[in-house]
């Protein structure tokens, strides 16, 4: 949570506007990690709270393509070692942080 608001804050420096997505995948609703229940990834991060969905929007208009996050994303990238983007796997607006083998 601490890197959050770097993220945020650098989405408005871009000059997108957010609404927030998946920020935690209840296990009740999408299976304990390792589990596939739901949509989703079944070693998402999302289920650690350590990854969040931003949904970017630029002059109102939502951004629906991986290629629309690339610069916030390899921005992300380099903020930490941990630091993923899920724009390497056509998930455009995921945003983690690596934790045992998961992003």
């Amino acid at each position: 949570m601490r890197m959050l608001p770097r993220l945020i804050d650098k989405a408005h420096e871009l000059g997108f506007e957010i609404r927030g997505g998946d920020l935690f995948r209840d296990p009740r609703v999408h299976g304990a990690v390792g589990e596939k229940v739901g949509y989703g990834h079944k070693n998402s991060n999302h289920k650690n709270k350590l990854a969040i969905d931003l949904n970017l929007f630029l002059g109102g208009s939502f951004i629906s393509t991986t290629e629309g996050h690339r610069e916030l994303g390899e921005w992300w990238e380099k903020q930490h070692e941990l630091c993923r983007w899920g724009g390497r796997f056509a998930d455009g607006n995921h945003y983690s942080l690596w934790h045992d083998g998961m992003m």
